[in-house]
């Protein structure tokens, strides 16, 4: 893939691969016999819960709300709106949040607040990465794939600008 050129592995297809297995198998032993509505925030989280959702071995559904804070840029604005919401209520169901990566906590933190107007039965947070050195709100992560240091990570659903998301690994671009 010409674009993996431009790019330094962090987490490889593999590693990546075996996580999200072993999150499903965790996730699984915590909801049997519950109701499961797993919530991808896009786009970021597209190909990490089209993977995990194969792995999950329950009844589940599936829904996505978009969320932006980012924008054209790099770094997060701080200011989080709603770019596309769900399709169905939640009220009452145990929902699993599938997010990319929790930076800040500012838009998952807002995001949670809003979730919890909707009184569903439980909300957990699964992240496929997280990168606690730019932490500014606590965010309880019950699912985590991998913690990243501070550099901007691209790949496997993430972008710079809308490229790289396609890339079937995490990396950082080359410099």
């Amino acid at each position: 893939m010409k674009l993996a050129t431009e790019l330094d592995v962090l987490f490889s297809e593999q590693q990546i691969a075996e996580r999200v297995a072993n999150l499903a198998k965790e996730i699984e032993a915590d909801h049997q016999g519950k109701e499961l509505v797993l919530v991808g925030v896009l786009k970021g989280a597209f190909v990490f819960i089209s993977d995990l959702a194969r792995k999950i071995d329950l009844p589940l559904a599936v829904d996505f709300i978009g969320l932006s804070s980012y924008g054209e840029a790099t770094e997060s604005s701080g200011v989080v709106k709603i770019t596309s919401d769900l399709t169905r209520p939640i009220e009452g169901k145990h929902v699993l949040v599938v997010e990319d990566i929790v930076d800040t906590g500012l838009t998952m933190r807002y995001l949670l607040d809003n979730f919890a107007t909707r009184h569903p039965a439980s909300v957990k947070i699964c992240a496929l990465l997280s990168k606690p050195s730019r932490a500014r709100a606590r965010i309880p992560i019950r699912y985590l794939g991998f913690e990243v240091p501070d550099r901007f990570v691209v790949g496997y659903g993430l972008d710079a600008g809308e490229k790289f998301r396609n890339v079937p690994f995490i990396g950082v671009v080359k410099e």
